[in-house]
């Protein structure tokens, strides 16, 4: 079992766990109500600093009710934070854009992470042809 050291910015933060058999995703909080005009945007604090393990990053994406309940976007589509984000003042945030006028209050749940192993060490060889089968298509129906 891994163990991260977590620093939270507020102690009224509702804390992280890890519900073991439900999900290997953690929800992410705001640490303070923010408001959002449509067409804003705003860098959402989730009120952690974290110092992952050697060889691990974290990747956040919005939970599936995120745009539903709020109407937000997470502007980079998965927020990826490597390891050298482990500074005592490397508070985690959400970068979003507002699609409506909306609030997210303090201590609702928005987003989620878990935690990768880096990817390894790889080296490309180029090739004039590849031995597999030509799909014909995009993505896995072959269907263009």
């Amino acid at each position: 079992m891994e163990e991260i050291k977590i620093k939270y910015f507020d102690p009224d933060m509702q804390k992280l766990e890890y519900i073991d058999g439900k999900s290997d995703w953690i929800d992410l909080r705001a640490s303070e109500t923010v408001e959002l005009k449509k067409g804003e945007f705003k860098l959402i604090p989730l009120g952690v600093a974290m110092e992952l393990p050697a060889g691990y990053e974290a990747h956040v994406v919005p939970r599936s009710s995120t745009f539903k309940n709020y109407g937000i976007l997470q502007t980079n589509s998965c927020g990826v934070i490597d390891g050298s984000y482990c500074g005592d003042q490397d508070m985690w945030k959400m970068p979003v854009y507002a699609t409506r006028d909306t609030v997210v209050n303090k201590n609702d749940r928005i987003c989620q992470f878990r935690i990768m192993a880096n990817q390894p060490e790889i080296i490309f060889k180029e090739k004039s042809f590849l031995s597999n089968e030509d799909r014909g298509g995009f993505g896995t129906t072959g269907v263009k």
